[in-house]
C-alpha cells in the first residue's frame, strides 16, 4: 500500500514514518520544499495530511492560518481525488470545539471553535466533506495535546521545570485534561488506514490528567523528588498576570472517544505513564 505523508518532519511524522516504514510503502511531501504541481498521484492510495500551522503562542494572522490549514489542505485533497487516492486522512484538532471547559467533547459534539486555528481546521474539515464521495474518503482525527519524544512548547517547558526545581505550587489540583501520546495516535491512524474507515475521529489516552498527576509522573520518570504545595491565591495571580498559561495549568479538557474505540475495536497500545516516560526517554530506552 503506497501512501503520501505530509509533515514528516514533524515529531508525529516522524514517529509514524519509523515505526510504519516496515508497514507501508510511504513517500513525503513538503509544502516548504517541494512542488505539488510536480507531485505524481497516480499510484498512491492513501494521504495522512499532518502539515499544518499549529497554534501559535505567539499569534498568526487569520490569513496565515487560512493559507495553510485551508488553501494548501484543499489543493492537495483536489489533486489527490484527480489522480484516484481513495482516502484521505486529515489531521484536524479537539479546538474545532472550543477551548478548556469543564464539560466533555465527543465526536457529535457541537463544534464552536474560538481561536483562529480552530476555525481553520473546522473550515478544512467541512470543505473535506463536500469533496467525499464513495471513491474518495475522508478520515478526520480531532487531538488534544499530543506528545511524546521531540514534542516541544507547554509540556516540553513543563518537564524543564520539573528538572530544575523541587518544590512546585502544583499540588491538590483536580482539572481533568485529556492527551494523547503519539504511539496511541500513530496506531490510530493504522487503524483507521487498515479498516478503511471514514468519518470523525477522537485521539485520546484512556486516562485525562490534573497537572498534579502530570507533574508526578514526569518527576518519577527524571527520578526526582518534587514537593508540590498549594498556595493560597496562587491561581488567582497567575490567571491575572498569565491567563492563557493558566488556563492551560489549571483548565480542563477532556474528550470521551469511546464512539471511535467503538467503531474501529480501539486499544490503545500505551498506558499515559509509559507515555510520559517514553516522552522523556524515548521508547528504546
Amino acid at each position: 500500500m503506497k501512501l503520501l505523508l505530509t509533515g514528516s518532519s514533524g515529531f508525529i511524522g516522524s514517529y509514524f514514518q519509523n515505526n510504519y516504514g516496515n508497514k507501508y510503502n510511504i513517500e513525503t511531501f513538503s509544502f516548504l520544499k517541494d512542488d505539488l504541481d510536480s507531485l505524481d498521484l497516480i499510484h498512491t492510495d492513501i494521504i495522512i495530511h499532518l502539515s499544518a500551522l499549529v497554534h501559535q503562542m505567539g499569534g498568526a494572522s487569520e490569513e496565515e492560518y487560512e493559507k495553510v490549514n485551508v488553501t494548501q489542505t484543499l489543493n492537495l485533497a483536489k489533486k489527490a481525488k484527480e489522480s484516484g487516492v481513495k482516502h484521505f486522512v486529515f489531521m484536524s484538532t479537539v479546538k474545532v470545539h472550543g477551548e478548556e471547559t469543564n464539560n466533555i467533547y465527543k465526536e457529535d459534539t457541537l463544534c464552536k471553535p474560538e481561536d483562529e486555528y480552530g476555525k481553520s481546521k473546522f473550515k478544512a474539515e467541512n470543505a473535506l466533506y463536500q469533496m467525499e464521495d464513495d471513491t474518495f474518503k475522508v478520515s478526520i482525527i480531532r487531538t488534544p495535546i499530543v506528545y511524546g519524544y521531540g514534542v516541544k512548547a507547554n509540556i516540553k517547558n513543563l518537564v524543564n521545570l520539573v528538572s530544575k526545581i523541587s518544590v512546585l505550587p502544583f499540588g491538590g489540583m483536580h482539572n481533568r485534561r485529556s492527551m494523547v501520546y503519539v504511539g496511541n495516535l500513530s496506531h490510530l491512524i493504522d487503524e483507521i488506514i487498515q479498516k478503511q474507515k471514514s468519518g470523525i475521529f477522537l485521539a485520546s489516552d484512556d486516562e485525562p490528567l490534573s497537572t498534579t498527576k502530570l507533574i508526578k509522573y514526569i518527576a518519577n520518570t527524571l527520578d526526582k523528588k518534587v514537593h508540590l504545595v498549594k498556595i493560597p491565591f496562587f491561581e488567582a495571580f497567575l490567571k491575572l498576570l498569565k491567563p492563557s498559561f493558566h488556563q492551560r495549568l489549571f483548565g480542563s479538557l477532556e474528550v470521551d472517544n469511546s464512539q471511535t474505540k467503538k467503531i474501529l475495536g480501539l486499544k490503545n497500545p500505551y498506558s499515559t505513564e509509559e507515555g510520559v516516560k517514553y516522552m522523556i526517554k524515548g521508547e528504546k530506552v
